[in-house]
């Protein structure tokens, strides 16, 4: 029970310091081709190497899989990446076509 407190409370200080970190320290600006640059199966570390840290994150923990997802927001558009065990499984992308 103490260990899923300490998770949580663990979880909720990074994210804490992401968001710190990305008002901070101007972030990429994204754009429909940075975007199309992410490919099914790269990892959090390759996506971030294009797009930068996300604006915001969840992550959800089951007993057979991990799911992430990354979201970043540019004035009123979105892209929302999902991570299953750490590798892209989908994107989606509000930028103009």
């Amino acid at each position: 029970m103490n260990m899923s407190i300490l998770q949580k409370i663990s979880r909720l200080l990074l994210l804490l310091l992401l968001v710190l970190s990305v008002s901070c320290a101007p972030g990429k600006r994204i754009t429909k081709a940075n975007v199309d640059e992410v490919a099914e199966g790269m990892s959090k570390k390759q996506v971030e190497s294009i797009l930068g840290p996300p604006t915001s994150l969840s992550t959800e923990d089951f007993v057979i899989m991990k799911k992430t997802t990354y979201v970043y927001r540019q004035e009123k558009d979105t892209v929302t990446i999902v991570f299953k065990d750490d590798k892209v499984q989908s994107k989606d992308s509000t930028l103009a076509r």
